[in-house]
């Protein structure tokens, strides 16, 4: 009996969920395909953007991942899907398939602002926190030789936008950065006129958790000397000075935009399938609506429930669920049995703010401090792909915990070659 083709586009956390499980039932012909080789640990990224960690400790390749497995990993972007005809279109050729799935993930949300897309800094990716570390560290160096002290304080200041547990993360390492490491680095510069601004459109920072952990985040990263705006929006940004809604104008060179997101879109499916956040729209077997072949899963997707009307969170555990129940009801399918619905098990949210400074907020309890500093760490480590990178991290985060310190301040810059 010839087995179904099954293709996955994406190898994020429900991507690669799903191909894991699939592989061990032997039932498909399973394809993963993808943009890049490797799997990137996303709740990282700015520790990678303010060298914490090297780039290759939050990444995994793919074929090391799945080694020796009954998968064919293929790197190409997709450019359309036929699903007339069951072919997916990509930058190395045509594929058929039985099923498809689609877990592309999100990109950064403008909301429509283009001076902000063309002179802010995302972090969605591996290679654009490399260009915010690039960018942080190149205005130091700068700075040493502004012209005058407008000039100085536009490389110094950073304005990141955007409370939710990136902007919170970002902004609570680089003001550890700022009072611990660049003034060793950096002795002619005077650290107390950088200014760090952290720039919340809602009336708290980490606003989609409790209330507890919302005033405590705020309050851990005041103490820090982060500069946090509530209730206070962006209006534009010239690559120089940040406007914001009061009319005000912030002076900075760097502007970090952690504020929103939007789901990643791949050609040829009919504007009627796309919801909220340009995500696809899907039933709670995650097959979208009016399709009997097509899956999508993650932060692609949005599956509307009471519980959920703007659909689920887009975070990992929603995704990696979402993963193993599809994995389930497509054998089920090959099987005739029926499939089960899907239902996100909240198992909580946590950010870390700093050295000795996280909120937890777990369905039976809310804590802050040092434990939950603890928590987050050891959670976000068991997550992390390969023994290999878990020592890394590891080992980067004792030695900075012990000596307030890395050695990984590299500005490294490409060069295309000329053909």
């Amino acid at each position: 009996m010839e087995k179904k083709k099954v293709i996955i586009v994406g190898g994020g956390f429900a991507g690669i969920e799903l191909a894991n499980k699939l592989c061990k039932s032997n039932l498909f012909e399973v394809t993963l395909i993808d943009k890049n080789n490797y799997h990137q640990f996303q709740p990282l990224f700015y520790q990678v953007a303010t060298s914490g960690l090297e780039p290759s400790s939050i990444s995994f390749p793919l074929r090391k991942l799945f080694q020796n497995k009954n998968l064919k990993i293929r790197v190409a972007e997709v450019t359309k899907i036929d699903s007339n005809n069951k072919i997916i279109k990509t930058t190395i050729g045509d594929f058929s398939y039985d099923y498809i799935v689609i877990a592309i993930g999100a990109d950064t949300n403008y909301f429509g602002m283009q001076n902000i897309e063309k002179y802010g800094y995302p972090m969605k990716s591996t290679t654009e926190a490399m260009q915010l570390r690039n960018k942080l560290l190149q205005n130091l160096e700068d700075s040493l030789t502004a012209k005058n002290e407008e000039e100085k304080n536009a490389l110094l200041n950073i304005v990141i936008v955007g409370g939710g547990p990136t902007g919170v993360e970002v902004a609570g390492t680089l003001a550890e950065m700022k009072k611990h490491v660049l003034p060793k680095d950096y002795p002619e510069i005077n650290f107390s006129e950088m200014k760090i601004f952290l720039i919340e459109a809602a009336p708290k920072t980490l606003n989609v958790m409790s209330e507890v952990s919302a005033k405590k985040s705020q309050e851990y990263l005041e103490k820090l000397g982060v500069k946090v705006l509530c209730s206070t929006q962006v209006k534009d940004y010239d690559g120089n000075f940040v406007l914001l809604g009061s009319g005000e104008k912030v002076n900075t060179k760097t502007l970090i935009w952690a504020a929103g997101v939007k789901a990643n879109k791949i050609n040829g499916l009919p504007e009627s399938v796309y919801g909220k956040g340009g995500r696809l729209k899907v039933n709670q077997n995650n097959l979208l609506l009016n399709s009997d072949c097509i899956f999508a899963l993650g932060d692609c997707a949005i599956m509307e429930s009471e519980k959920y009307p703007n659909g689920h969170p887009q975070m990992a555990q929603p995704a990696i669920q979402q993963g193993k129940l599809l994995a389930k009801n497509l054998i089920s399918l090959e099987q005739n049995l029926p499939l089960k619905e899907f239902q996100f098990k909240d198992l909580g949210s946590m950010a870390t703010i700093g050295r000795n400074l996280a909120v937890v907020d777990l369905p039976w309890i809310k804590f802050q401090g040092f434990f939950a500093w603890l928590v987050w760490m050891f959670l976000h480590l068991m997550s992390i792909l390969g023994v290999k990178n878990k020592l890394l991290v590891f080992i980067n985060w004792l030695w900075n915990y012990v000596t307030y310190d890395q050695s990984l301040r590299l500005i490294l810059k490409t060069k295309e070659k000329k053909e």
